[in-house]
């Protein structure tokens, strides 16, 4: 429906999905009704079911699929610009602080309990969310390759999938214990396989927050 409505239509309905987000942080998927999100929006309830017409599922879908690009979204620039050390560590940084930022919460995770993570639909939005990350993260470490830092027969798309597979696996520890050691070590761990392939004296050894390595 959303491709069939005008440009006023579309800005209503980003509101409103927007609105939505903010009191589903808040409250929590279980504990949120139409109610609230109508309240938070201004939105009457026929004006809601005009943009979603099959209620609250088609609303949280839509909130997920906010939810995913707000993921990608908190990790720029630093993601869009991985073609330096300086860079790559700037974004682990980022990656950490958002997470443990978020603690033991999951918004995008809450989100697909809910509305079931068998659906097309959620399915979709997750797969989507996976392609994008990696496809970023493999195009940091083409602009690694192409000025010189990495070698030029890394095997890109196999070390940016190992790379998401150890981030997501470090958030999961850390939404189960609240402690970021995991993800922190996933991330530097992911890093110093890259440096391992550099070139003799392209990259120099790793200080600061990356050597220590202590969601």
């Amino acid at each position: 429906m959303a491709d069939a409505l005008t440009a006023k239509g579309r800005a209503t309905r980003a509101r409103l999905v927007a609105g939505a987000a903010d009191v589903l942080r808040e409250q929590g998927v279980a504990f949120t009704t139409l109610d609230d999100i109508r309240a938070r929006t201004g939105t009457s309830k026929s004006q809601l079911f005009h943009y979603f017409p099959d209620g609250k599922d088609e609303l949280l879908l839509a909130v997920a699929r906010f939810e995913a690009d707000r993921v990608l979204e908190d990790q720029q620039p630093h993601l869009g610009q991985l073609d330096s050390w300086e860079s790559w560590q700037q974004w682990r940084d980022v990656v950490v602080e958002r997470y443990e930022q978020q603690g033991d919460q999951c918004p995008l995770g809450a989100l697909f309990l809910q509305v079931g993570r068998s659906r097309p639909g959620a399915r979709a939005i997750v797969t989507e969310l996976m392609r994008q990350w990696q496809q970023q993260l493999a195009d940091g470490i083409r602009a690694l390759q192409a000025n010189g830092l990495v070698a030029p027969d890394l095997a890109v798309d196999r070390t940016a999938a190992a790379l998401l597979a150890g981030i997501q696996g470090g958030v999961t520890v850390m939404m189960s214990t609240g402690d970021s050691t995991h993800l922190k070590a996933a991330l530097d761990t992911g890093i110093e396989h890259l440096r391992s392939t550099a070139v003799p004296d392209a990259a120099p050894p790793i200080s600061g927050t990356a050597a220590a390595a202590p969601h």
